[in-house]
């Protein structure tokens, strides 16, 4: 039986998308149900996400960027390293200012403090903070509330100093794509997904298609994106599981966690900011592309963005996947290497 909460969820965020579309708006079916489900979730509405389907719809992404993968990919990747070694240096700086912030100026005990600082994989963070007992409510908090700054800024930054026009549709249609293509591509984002489920990978509904496509595109099975109307239905969904995060929000909560957030985005953007002016000092790379590959967003939210400039894949998605392993791998291993004294 089809849950309630969930319906009212998928209406609240169409009207949000047809608000906008009829507004001529740009990004209508990420804005729109987001900027709707965040305000009802916000006034007390119940608003809940069915996780398979949500889930499900990420792999569109994974799918996305495995299809940019060729030979070429490989062998660009160490034309890269100037601005790759800026990864791990600014998820380390983000992190040590976010400890001092959460924990010495806000007075949150260390294990909230730590996981609220690092700078990606949401649900992993989340997992590991309750292990380690953090408030796992104020981490998802300050975490949706990073990602919600980066998603709301970045595309306002990108239009109003370079002019990137978001309007355009990103990429072919389903109709240019044609069948066959989008039969092979669901079934890379839909196999790829579940085999990396059953190996326990994280980032599973992203990175186990993106594998798979990446194969099938460099064997020449894969030979266009998916269509942009795929596009539009993950930035749609990845806008509702934003949203949904606020429900049963409390004062107290937007007292305390939401501001700890927005002053946190603060900090972020002044280090992104010198992280991406020194890249571009001593790596000449694109400055679009520089941008969304240091960002310190959430992973799909930063392909959703890549995909709609047209920015280079093969740049952001390298950046992106060592940020993820890095965080991912390293958290968990650096929490227990800090002595007792400075968790205190």
């Amino acid at each position: 039986m089809i849950n309630i909460n969930v319906l009212k969820t998928h209406l609240v965020c169409i009207t949000g998308a047809m608000l906008f579309l009829g507004l001529g708006l740009p990004l209508p079916w990420l804005f729109g149900p987001l900027f709707a489900s965040l305000t009802v979730a916000v006034f007390g509405v119940q608003l809940k996400t069915w996780k398979p389907l949500n889930d499900g719809m990420r792999t569109i992404l994974g799918v996305a960027i495995g299809a940019t993968i060729t030979p070429a990919f490989f062998l660009s990747v160490p034309s890269l390293a100037p601005t790759l070694i800026m990864v791990p240096i600014l998820i380390i700086a983000i992190g040590i200012c976010g400890v001092f912030y959460f924990k010495k100026l806000l007075k949150y005990d260390f294990p909230t403090a730590y996981y609220a600082s690092m700078p990606g994989g949401l649900q992993d963070m989340i997992l590991f903070g309750e292990e380690a007992g953090a408030n796992v409510r104020a981490v998802s908090l300050i975490h949706a509330t990073r990602v919600l700054i980066i998603v709301i800024t970045l595309p306002l930054i990108l239009t109003r100093v370079w002019n990137v026009d978001l309007m355009v549709a990103p990429g072919a249609m389903a109709h240019e794509v044609g069948a066959s293509q989008i039969i092979i591509l669901a079934l890379c984002g839909l196999l790829g997904w579940q085999a990396a489920k059953r190996v326990g990978m994280f980032g599973a509904s992203i990175l186990g298609p993106l594998i798979l496509a990446g194969i099938a595109s460099m064997l020449d099975i894969v030979t266009m994106r998916p269509p942009a109307e795929a596009i539009w239905a993950a930035q749609y969904f990845i806008a509702m599981g934003i949203g949904v995060k606020y429900v049963g929000i409390t004062v107290d909560e937007i007292r305390r966690d939401i501001l700890a957030g927005l002053g946190f985005s603060l900090f972020l953007f002044a280090l992104t900011a010198f992280a991406i002016e020194i890249s571009l000092i001593f790596s000449h790379s694109p400055v679009i592309e520089t941008i969304l590959a240091l960002a310190p967003g959430g992973q799909a939210e930063l392909v959703v963005l890549a995909l709609i400039v047209g920015a280079d894949m093969t740049f952001v998605v390298a950046h992106h996947l060592l940020r993820i392993f890095f965080v991912i791998l390293g958290a968990p291993v650096l929490a227990m290497l800090i002595p007792k004294r400075l968790r205190d």
